[in-house]
């Protein structure tokens, strides 16, 4: 790594912290040594840079402080551009239109040859978000919205077989499997995780709740419990639980 590029990393790993990051968290995510960091930080100090701390104490920036992003590279904004085609195709109505514009601020900003470079990524994404609609779109609009409100919601819902029935979840993530969409949730019927396929969701409200911030069953919670079931992770259809996990 450059070293330009590490001290611009390092400030970013500082950017927006409220408690003093020690030197040794610093040091695993930078890849280097503490000694490089306690260098790297005086260096920065010594430019201007406003990071407040010391060793054994840690280090912060210095709140409201104004540094100027780090321009990307070649492949950094390459990926940048990948992952704003993926948004645009599979994210909602919201997030697609935000991807749109942000690519042509990024297009506008970056020099021509790291234009022409991102022009070239190979990598697309046809620009259908799964249900070829809007109303689609829309749908994930709801769920993004209401998962970062933390809202319980109430589905009406059909199993596989078709059978149906009434929830309460409240909504965790929401997961795009290359053919199919998901809703990952605490399930209040059956007291654990769950998945829902969106496209056997008949009707979904606000229960007007909002859910607690329960360690045992948030997102962290579940993620955990999918990396213990690898088969969850082949499949959407594969279970979260070692009970059915589709309903």
């Amino acid at each position: 790594m450059r070293r330009a590029d590490r001290l611009f990393l390092l400030v970013n790993a500082l950017r927006g912290r409220r408690r003093a990051v020690l030197a040794r968290e610093l040091a695993d995510t930078l890849g280097v040594s503490m000694r490089t960091v306690y260098r790297d930080v005086a260096d920065l100090q010594r430019s201007g840079v406003p990071i407040e701390g010391e060793a054994g104490v840690g280090y912060v920036l210095r709140h409201g402080a104004d540094i100027p992003p780090l321009m990307f590279d070649e492949d950094e904004i390459e990926a940048v551009v990948v992952g704003i085609r993926f948004a645009r195709a599979f994210a909602g109505n919201r997030l697609s239109e935000s991807a749109a514009r942000a690519l042509v601020k990024i297009e506008a900003a970056i020099p021509e040859r790291i234009r022409a470079c991102a022009e070239r990524a190979a990598i697309m994404a046809p620009e259908w978000r799964g249900e070829l609609s809007r109303e689609f779109g829309a749908l994930l609009d709801r769920l993004n919205e209401a998962i970062a409100a933390r809202r319980v919601l109430r589905l009406d819902y059909r199993d596989e077989s078709g059978d149906a029935s009434t929830r309460e979840v409240e909504p965790l993530c929401i997961v795009f499997w290359g053919g199919s969409w998901t809703l990952g949730a605490w399930c209040r019927l059956r007291g654990a995780f769950r998945q829902f396929r969106l496209n056997r969701i008949d009707a979904m409200d606000a229960t007007g709740e909002i859910a607690a911030d329960d360690p045992s069953r948030n997102l962290a919670a579940l993620l955990r419990e999918v990396r213990t079931n690898p088969a969850f992770a082949a499949r959407p259809e594969a279970r979260v639980s070692p009970r059915n996990a589709l309903a």
